[in-house]
């Protein structure tokens, strides 16, 4: 342990961990017992800071992982092609930093349903992303920059799902980004965006 990360306080030590853990075994392999123990703390501790492992994931997707800045505010401001490349960019990032960390829960359908019920009860969960990027979508059809009848529902899952696919390709081929990101981010923004004015 580096002595800056000794310095830390417990609970980002153990997220530092939860991520180290989880990115290299999945969340189905990682134990509490394995990412205390790699944070130099007892489960005791974890627990003093993690109701339970679906907490601790939620916490790690939303402090660790690349944030996507996604905001209805933003609507309205600069240009629209722009706007988009950025937020694809965004969900690119997070999706090929999550994808290793989250597919592992699929191996075991007890273990899906289990993390499926926490997330839930959280009212948390990957159609988040989409109702963000709707929203966003919804404003910018309220500013006027998208056509009165835009369906930007269908806009957000295109772009949600091809971040998404993106992302799932690069983590398969054992990369940390997407290759040409601005480039893929782009092409996919322009063409969603001539579909939705």
């Amino acid at each position: 342990m580096t002595p800056h990360a000794s310095v830390k306080p417990p609970r980002e030590r153990i997220l530092d961990a939860a991520f180290e853990v989880m990115h290299t075994l999945g969340l189905a392999n990682a134990t509490t017992k394995q990412i205390a123990l790699h944070a130099g703390y007892s489960e005791a501790m974890l627990y003093k800071h993690f109701a339970d492992k679906q907490e601790l994931f939620l916490a790690v997707l939303q402090e660790r992982v690349p944030p996507v800045r996604v905001s209805a505010r933003a609507a309205g401001d600069g240009d629209l092609v722009e706007n988009l490349t950025a937020l694809l960019e965004d969900l690119m990032g997070f999706f090929v930093t999550a994808f290793p960390i989250a597919a592992s829960v699929f191996s075991s359908p007890d273990l899906l349903r289990e993390h499926r019920a926490g997330v839930a009860s959280r009212d948390r969960g990957p159609e988040e992303a989409v109702r963000a990027v709707e929203a966003y979508l919804e404003a910018e059809r309220s500013s006027g920059r998208l056509a009165e009848d835009a369906d930007c529902g269908a806009g957000a899952r295109l772009l949600v799902g091809a971040a998404f696919h993106q992302g799932f390709l690069a983590a398969f081929a054992g990369r940390g980004a997407v290759d040409e990101v601005h480039a893929i981010a782009l092409g996919i923004a322009r063409t969603v965006a001539r579909g939705l004015c």
